[in-house]
C-alpha cells in the first residue's frame, strides 16, 4: 500500500490497519477533502445484537464521524428477508417481520454508544432498507435494475463461486441478494447523497456491484472501502469463542465477560487490537503491543478497559477490572461475576447441571470432561466428583464455580 492520503479519514484507515482495499483511493481521498462525505455500512438483522466481529465496521463509522463526515447505519429490514449467501455453506433460516423488527431495536442500542445521531451536518442517520425494498414492483425492478446485471459476472464472484464449486445449493432467493444490496447503494445515493460503502473484504463483490449500478443508472461516481476479515493470531474468527459469540449488548453478554474477552487477547494481537478498537495514539498502541512477559498483561488490561468503556461505559469497565482483580489476585468472588440464581425447589441439583446452567460448559458431557481433566474448581478448590449434589444447605452462602483459570460464575440461592 503505497498511497499517501491527504484526508484525515483515509490517514486513520491506513495507519490503524482498517484498510484492506478501496475502489479508488485518490477519488475518495479528494472527495473527503472537498466536503462532508456520507458513508454507510449495512447490517442485516439476523440477531438481537451485533457481536465483536462487527466492531471493526462500527469503529470505521465512528472515525468517519470524528474526522468530519456523516455515518449512515443501514438496517437490513428488507434484505434480512432474503439472507446474505456470502461465504456460507447453507441457506440462512428465514425470519418473520416481527423477529426482524425485534432484532433491529436491539442492534440500534449498540450504535448509539459509538456514533452520534443528530440533525447536524455530520449527524448519523439510522435507516432501514425496507423503506424502499418493501415497495418494489417485481416487473419494474427486473426491467429497470435487473437488466444491468450480467449473470456470467455474478457467477464469477467468489461468494457465489465457492458455493457452486462445492456443489452446494444456492437458491434463486439468495442469488437476488447481491442485486438488492447494489440497489441499496443506488437508493442511498439518490436519497441521501451517500458516496461510500464500507464492509468486510468478503463484501467486495457486492460493493462493486452497487458502484457499477449507480454509475449506469444515474451516472454518479461513488466509492467502496473494505476492511480486512479479522482472525486472531491463532487463526480463530474474531468475536467467536468456545462458549459462543461475544455480543455487544449487555443483556446478551455481561460487561464483565466482554472485558474478560479482551483481557484474554493473545500477546501477538495486542498492538493491532489497540489500533483497531481503541482511540489511543498509534505510537502508544505500538509501544504497548511491543511489551513482553508480564508487562504485556498490563497492556491487555488497558485494551480491555478502553474497549469496554466505549461499549458499556467507564463504570462498567472499572467494575470489571475490580472484579477480575478480586477473582484472580485474591481468590475472592467479586460482585460482577455471571451469577446463576436458583430457587429452593430446583435443589438438590448435580454439580454437572450447575456447570452447564451457569454457562461454563455447553453440555453435561463437556462438564464431566472438564471435571475429569481437573479443569473445574468449586470455591477455588479442585472439583473431582462429577456426582456431587448441591442442596440448599450447601448454598447458605454463594459458591464460586471455575472452568480453567479464567472463567468463573457464582451460584446462589434466590
Amino acid at each position: 500500500m503505497t498511497y499517501h492520503p491527504k484526508s484525515d479519514f483515509m490517514t486513520v484507515m491506513i495507519e490503524r490497519g482498517f484498510l484492506a482495499d478501496c475502489t479508488d483511493y485518490q477519488g475518495l481521498d479528494e472527495a473527503l477533502i472537498k466536503g462532508v462525505v456520507p458513508g454507510y455500512i449495512g447490517f442485516d438483522a439476523t440477531a438481537k445484537s451485533l457481536h465483536v466481529g462487527s466492531l471493526i465496521q462500527i469503529m470505521m463509522l465512528r472515525w468517519l464521524q470524528k474526522t468530519g463526515h456523516k455515518p449512515i447505519t443501514l438496517m437490513g429490514g428488507g434484505t434480512t428477508k432474503v439472507g446474505d449467501p456470502s461465504f456460507r455453506a447453507d441457506e440462512r433460516p428465514l425470519l418473520t417481520p416481527a423477529q426482524i423488527d425485534d432484532n433491529i431495536s436491539g442492534i440500534k442500542q449498540v450504535f448509539a454508544k459509538y456514533i452520534s445521531y443528530n440533525d447536524g451536518p455530520t449527524g448519523a442517520l439510522m435507516l432501514n432498507n425496507a423503506e424502499w425494498l418493501d415497495e418494489l414492483n417485481y416487473l419494474e425492478f427486473l426491467r429497470d435494475i435487473g437488466r444491468h446485471f450480467s449473470v456470467n459476472r455474478m457467477l464469477s464472484f467468489e461468494s457465489v463461486k465457492s458455493r457452486l464449486d462445492r456443489e452446494q445449493s444456492l437458491s434463486f432467493l439468495e442469488f437476488n441478494y447481491m442485486i438488492l444490496q447494489a440497489y441499496d447503494f443506488l437508493e442511498l445515493n439518490r436519497r441521501y447523497g451517500c458516496m461510500v460503502q464500507f464492509g468486510g473484504s468478503d463484501q467486495w463483490g457486492n460493493i462493486v456491484n452497487g458502484i457499477d449500478l449507480t454509475r449506469r443508472v444515474i451516472d454518479k461516481e461513488i466509492y467502496g472501502l473494505t476492511s480486512p476479515l479479522l482472525t486472531t493470531s491463532d487463526g480463530k474468527k474474531m468475536g467467536k469463542t468456545a462458549d459462543g459469540a461475544i455480543w455487544l449488548n449487555a443483556d446478551m453478554r455481561s460487561p464483565y465477560e466482554f472485558w474478560q474477552f479482551w483481557r484474554n487477547t493473545t500477546d501477538a494481537d495486542v498492538g493491532r487490537f489497540l489500533k483497531l478498537y481503541t482511540e489511543m495514539p498509534v505510537e502508544e498502541c505500538d509501544r504497548l503491543g511491543a511489551l513482553a512477559g508480564s508487562e504485556i498483561n498490563a497492556a491487555k488490561i488497558i485494551l480491555a478497559n478502553a474497549v469496554t468503556t466505549l461499549c458499556h461505559g467507564a463504570e462498567a469497565a472499572a467494575a470489571a477490572e475490580a472484579t477480575a482483580r478480586e477473582v484472580f489476585e485474591k481468590g475472592g468472588v467479586g460482585d460482577d461475576l455471571p451469577t446463576l440464581t436458583l430457587s429452593a425447589d430446583e435443589l438438590p441439583a448435580s454439580i454437572v447441571q450447575l456447570i452447564v446452567k451457569s454457562g461454563l460448559a455447553k453440555s453435561g458431557k463437556e462438564a464431566k470432561r472438564l471435571i475429569a481433566e481437573n479443569g473445574a474448581k468449586i470455591d477455588d478448590a479442585p472439583l473431582t466428583d462429577a456426582g456431587l449434589m448441591i442442596d440448599a444447605a450447601a448454598l447458605a452462602s454463594p459458591i464460586k464455580l471455575s472452568a480453567g483459570k479464567k472463567r468463573h460464575a457464582l451460584v446462589q440461592l434466590g
